[in-house]
């Protein structure tokens, strides 16, 4: 329930945002409206992490589903572009807890035979939401308020709540806690100027992205040496010593980044270039969707026999293979951008449940909130890095056919925003779309082979040596 109710925040705002701004006003604001949430989950996450680990985990995931529901109900109420996005931070404080301590709460409460399996069902939900949230956001806008897109999550959120306080018990250790705040709030300065670097820089200009990374290199480092010297950190640095996890989070970063350059990029290719309809692009990025929760399923019954390493590199292999169809094949036709992007999703789901499981394997219960945190943090970083390179890539050559008189007369960064949103004719940017997003598949494929060169190297990790791991919590 908490997994779906995540999930399906993204498809659906998404779906309904070109209504709500037209209801709201402040187009200028539009990007904010989906930063505020990704900035906040993205540095709230590893603070979660490291609470679950000292509180338990079951007071800190109910915590986040009421602050995600409060901000989801302001969301709802908002009068205009900007309260909307000071409310979409509230529901992304909320956020950073939901996903990781349900991906923490798996290793948990189920065995290690058990936990590949469930760990891909759980995957499942992605695809589902996949499918259901557009479908979800266009129905409601159209005939309901474009509140309902928010006030939907209430109703999975209280059930949610209601099963972990009845169902979820733990055993938590009494001790004086010692939290590290010093580091609490370097991180999040530290990460809050890196996204907004990343995601803003292109509108704000290269002097004050500069600045913000110089800012963010300053606090990260600050953050670092705290973390070196505090007497239980916020973040165990000592885990990116395991070669397992420093390797899994590597290639999840680097897949993070391709995944967000077909999901973002492919539509667009397909509408502009193409020429087909937003439902047939759709159905292309739907297609890794469904790939993902089958690999994930396949990948949980296949851990214990197959091992990690092998399923790394199957994994890392099948992203670049579905990167290399859709740089290669994809003006071949729809059938197959949707070809490489079923492929580069089954990649993805083999990746995820294969270090997701190694993880929380290769570390106690003490340790498993921070371990399962980096991993997420990994790719929520990837996918805003990622969609800043590739936008950056794509509005340069842009910006070159314009200048070369091929790109039509459409102003520039109208033209990327309509473009990605699907919301005008293409067909005067055909050259300069074409050109642009051929080179962010190509970009797409060297993040692939980043990806591929570090599972390629993920230890074999002997799997039953997480049983003699405490385990304290149950069901």
């Amino acid at each position: 329930m908490a997994m779906f109710m995540a999930a399906i925040e993204a498809t659906i705002v998404a779906t309904a945002m070109p209504t709500i701004a037209a209801k709201l006003g402040g187009m200028a604001l539009y990007s904010w409206v989906f930063s505020a949430f990704l900035l906040m989950q993205a540095v709230t996450i590893p603070i979660y992490g490291k609470l679950s680990d000292l509180f338990g985990r079951k007071h800190v995931f109910i915590a986040g589903i009421l602050i995600f529901l409060a901000g989801s109900m302001l969301c709802g109420l908002a009068w205009s572009m900007p309260a909307l996005v000071a409310f979409r931070f509230v529901q992304g404080i909320g956020a950073g807890a939901v996903q990781p301590l349900a991906t923490t709460l798996i290793g948990d409460l189920y065995t290690l035979e058990e936990r590949g399996r469930v760990q891909g069902y759980i995957s499942s939900v992605w695809g589902i939401s996949a499918i259901v949230g557009p479908l979800a956001g266009a129905l409601i806008v159209q005939y309901a308020s474009w509140a309902w897109v928010f006030w939907a999550n209430v109703p999975f959120g209280v059930v949610t709540i209601a099963l972990a306080g009845l169902y979820l018990h733990e055993e938590v250790e009494r001790k004086k806690p010692s939290i590290d705040f010093a580091g609490a709030a370097l991180i999040l300065a530290g990460l809050v100027a890196l996204m907004l670097a990343l995601t803003q820089g292109g509108h704000w200009g290269i002097a004050a992205a500069l600045s913000l990374l110089a800012f963010a290199a300053a606090v990260l480092w600050l953050f670092v040496r705290q973390e070196r010297r505090a007497p239980d950190p916020i973040m165990h640095l000592e885990l990116w010593k395991d070669r397992l996890i420093a390797l899994a989070n590597a290639a999840t970063l680097c897949s993070g980044i391709a995944m967000i350059g077909v999901i973002s990029f492919l539509p667009p290719f397909v509408q502009g270039v193409l020429g087909e309809s937003a439902l047939v692009a759709g159905f292309t990025v739907c297609a890794m969707s469904v790939g993902w929760p089958i690999a994930s399923v396949t990948t949980g019954h296949l851990l214990l026999r197959a091992g990690t390493r092998r399923l790394a590199r199957i994994g890392g292999s099948a992203v670049l293979t579905g990167s290399l169809i859709i740089a290669l094949g994809a003006e071949r036709g729809p059938f197959v951008a949707g070809l490489g992007s079923f492929v580069m999703g089954a990649g993805l789901g083999v990746l995820n449940t294969t270090f997701i499981v190694s993880i929380q394997t290769s570390v106690g219960w003490a340790r498993r909130g921070v371990a399962t945190a980096s991993n997420m943090l990994m790719r929520i970083l990837g996918n805003t890095l990622g969609a800043a390179v590739f936008g950056g890539a794509l509005n340069f050559v842009l910006r070159q056919e314009s200048a070369a008189g091929r790109a039509g007369a459409l102003p520039l960064r109208e033209g990327v925003r309509d473009i990605l949103g699907g919301a005008a004719p293409l067909g005067e940017l055909h050259s300069g779309l074409s050109a642009g997003l051929h080179i962010v598949f190509w970009a797409v494929v060297v993040f692939a082979v980043m990806t591929v060169a570090a599972s390629w190297f993920v230890p074999g990790h002997g799997m039953r040596e997480g049983e003699k791991q405490d385990s304290r919590s149950g069901a």
